[in-house]
């Protein structure tokens, strides 16, 4: 898909707006995630790409339905918020399953074999505990 981070990113920088916190994580996310995949075989760029920069999305449902937002909020909201985001720049419909899989598992227990849940938890790991530092 060509230029699918502009799209992605203009589509992330949109949905949370002037949340600049949401969308530096997202953006760091993504740099590590483009560090750490070539460890992983078998890993789809563009699945990668869309699950590092939407991973957080139901943090913004959770927050406005709840004041709140938790990890399992977030794996509950996110995906039909991500189908939508995807489904508006032509993301073919069999990887946003994928990607949606992806996001409404990134904080439990692996219930997907997909190389790409593999990265996206590591790179969301990394830059959960330099934020917290």
């Amino acid at each position: 898909m060509t230029y699918l981070r502009t799209k992605l990113v203009r589509v992330l920088t949109a949905y949370f707006g002037a949340d600049d916190r949401r969308i530096e994580h997202a953006l760091r996310v993504l740099h590590h995630a483009d560090r750490i995949v070539g460890d992983h075989p078998g890993c789809d760029p563009d699945v990668v790409i869309a699950a590092a920069l939407l991973h957080d999305v139901g943090i913004k449902v959770s927050e406005d339905k709840h004041g709140h937002n938790t990890g399992s909020t977030q794996e509950q909201y996110g995906p039909p918020v991500a189908a939508e985001l995807l489904g508006a720049i032509s993301f073919p419909p069999q990887k946003i399953k994928v990607v949606t899989d992806i996001i409404g598992n990134h904080h439990s227990p692996s219930r997907f074999d997909y190389p790409e849940l593999v990265v996206l938890k590591k790179a969301d790991l990394i830059v959960n505990r330099d934020e917290k530092v």
